[in-house]
């Protein structure tokens, strides 16, 4: 990437990229690895009105792994999954009021599959007011640790659960809804994730639902303060849509959340995901 301008946006996550176009970031077979290489670097990467189009986004996404089809048939490219409140673009768009909450996605698949590599998302409108997608370094988390609470948190081990994501934006459901929250399996992880690279980060967020072997309120306690400590102003880059903008980011060592919009509004994202090959461990 060295033909490009890459300007860091906060001391701690998250970087501007210019310099090319979506027909180059379409069709070039040297930027998948210098956009990993600067993902591990930035966590974010923002490249600000590409207007890149569905098809050029998914040839792009190729390059940097292996494409999540699980969603296909919400949009007529495959690969293209849209993020909207509309449910007459997505079916499920109600459980997107999840993302609302701080998470990494990926922390309660239906079966046994590796949390996401990387996102890529496209605006293709923005919401009058809100809908900021905002990103926090989960490795700085656990890198602003004393050496005593890394040494505590070393061995803890969190349960994740669907269930806990959609509680946080539906306090009161109905049987109907607990019943499809429980059909999906909780997943047991260590709280300390040790990355193949050797980093080390914490794995929060809105599924993290209790720690294993401790009292339920001071685990949760516990989680709810690293979370608040990890997602303080200072530490996170909030990054405001324009149309045509899009944003990759490394879902393994970055913590993501969209703020609350208009659920009338005709916000609409086009997300790709990269599939993970990397278990939390």
């Amino acid at each position: 990437m060295s033909l490009l301008t890459i300007d860091k946006l906060t001391s701690s996550v998250g970087a501007q990229v210019t310099g090319l176009d979506s027909e180059t970031l379409g069709s070039s077979d040297g930027f998948g690895a210098a956009v990993l290489d600067a993902l591990e670097d930035h966590g974010v990467l923002v490249f600000p009105g590409l207007h890149l189009e569905p098809q050029a986004q998914v040839t792009f996404c190729r390059r940097l792994g292996q494409i999540d089809h699980s969603s296909d048939g919400h949009h007529p490219v495959a690969g293209i999954y849209p993020v909207t409140l509309d449910t007459s673009k997505n079916s499920s768009a109600a459980y997107l009021r999840a993302t609302f909450d701080w998470h990494i996605d990926g922390c309660t698949p239906t079966g046994d599959e590796y949390p996401q590599k990387a996102t890529v998302l496209s605006a293709r409108q923005v919401a009058e007011r809100g809908g900021e997608t905002q990103f926090a370094s989960a490795y700085g988390a656990y890198d602003a640790l004393s050496d005593d609470e890394k040494a505590r948190l070393a061995s803890l081990r969190v349960v994740h659960s669907l269930e806990a994501s959609q509680r946080r934006v539906t306090p009161d459901p109905t049987p109907e809804q607990v019943a499809r929250w429980r059909a999906r399996p909780t997943h047991e992880h260590p709280l300390v994730w040790t990355h193949r690279s050797g980093r080390k980060s914490l794995v929060l967020g809105a599924s993290a639902d209790y720690v294993v072997g401790m009292d339920l309120e001071e685990g949760r306690a516990l989680l709810a303060d690293l979370l608040d400590r990890a997602t303080e102003a200072d530490n996170v880059y909030s990054h405001n849509w324009s149309v045509g903008d899009t944003v990759i980011w490394d879902n393994r060592g970055v913590l993501h959340r969209a703020t609350p919009y208009d659920p009338g509004s005709s916000r609409e994202m086009l997300r790709t995901t990269i599939l993970g090959d990397e278990p939390i461990q």
